[in-house]
């Protein structure tokens, strides 16, 4: 009895917790409904990218001369498309927000807070990136849609959902490692545009990695830009359940460890703001 007593405050207390990031990601998510109009025509920058990549690849299954180009059929390019610009266009911009914070000094009130600084921003992101990307896959899907109606993905449509909520945990970590960064370099728009140009091209977003050369297929096995974007828009399209499998592994490890990163820098970035007096 006395045992049960002592754990049940624990489990409290944690549940508090959990209540608490959740309230945090439910409001930025009503306050971003709020400019839903906003987004949806930032959005229609969109539909500009994806004519571009659909005449781009149009001309070339033309002169290739065949149905598929590495596996992947005219129609599943331009879906893999729509998936990843979606994703990579509704993700914040956590780093460059962590830096206008510490330039301002406001990160010392939201030390303050009796919130983790890391936990709070990672519920207010995913809120808003779960909103963005939702209104770009309808933006995008509609496009897809009059192109070639309805797709035949089976489980994509749910193996995307499952593997956003890694590929945006994980594009989360490694912007913030580059947010926090501005603690001692104080701008960090050069390391978050680096960041993000490997993410256009090895992380798979303007072309699947199948279509890259072997040995740079092999470089990016061993790098986590694959795990944000490429993992998630080829399970939609190409949706195979063991491979899903092995993919959640990979986000999973990548995660684990960029998030031991993190907390070890972020540790040392309070000790440096309380030296210097916030």
């Amino acid at each position: 009895m006395q045992h049960h007593l002592t754990r049940e405050p624990r489990v409290s207390s944690l549940a508090l917790k959990l209540a608490k990031y959740t309230a945090v990601g439910s409001i930025t998510i009503r306050n971003n409904l709020a400019y839903i109009y906003d987004f949806m025509i930032r959005s229609l920058f969109l539909i500009v990218i994806l004519y571009v990549f659909i005449q781009l690849w149009s001309v070339t299954y033309d002169s290739v001369g065949t149905t598929r180009i590495a596996g992947y059929t005219f129609e599943q390019i331009i879906w893999y498309l729509i998936f990843a610009e979606a994703f990579v266009l509704a993700a914040p911009k956590v780093s460059l927000k962590v830096e206008e914070e510490v330039l301002k000094g406001d990160i010392g009130y939201q030390l303050t807070r009796p919130m983790n600084y890391l936990l709070f921003h990672y519920a207010s992101y995913m809120g808003e990136a779960l909103v963005r990307v939702a209104i770009n896959l309808v933006i995008g899907g509609l496009l897809g849609l009059l192109l070639f109606g309805w797709p035949d993905f089976g489980l994509g449509w749910l193996g995307f959902l499952i593997m956003m909520i890694g590929s945006y945990t994980l594009h989360y970590l490694i912007t913030m490692l580059v947010g926090l960064c501005a603690l001692w370099v104080e701008e960090v728009r050069g390391i978050d545009f680096v960041y993000n140009k490997l993410l256009f091209t090895i992380g798979g977003m303007m072309i699947p990695l199948e279509m890259m050369p072997d040995t740079l297929q092999r470089v990016c096995e061993f790098l986590p830009f694959q795990a944000i974007v490429y993992f998630a828009a080829k399970t939609a399209v190409q949706f195979d359940a063991w491979a899903m499998l092995n993919m959640i592994g990979i986000q999973a490890l990548w995660a684990l460890l960029i998030a031991l990163i993190l907390t070890v820098m972020y540790a040392k970035g309070v000790k440096k703001l309380n030296v210097n007096g916030g």
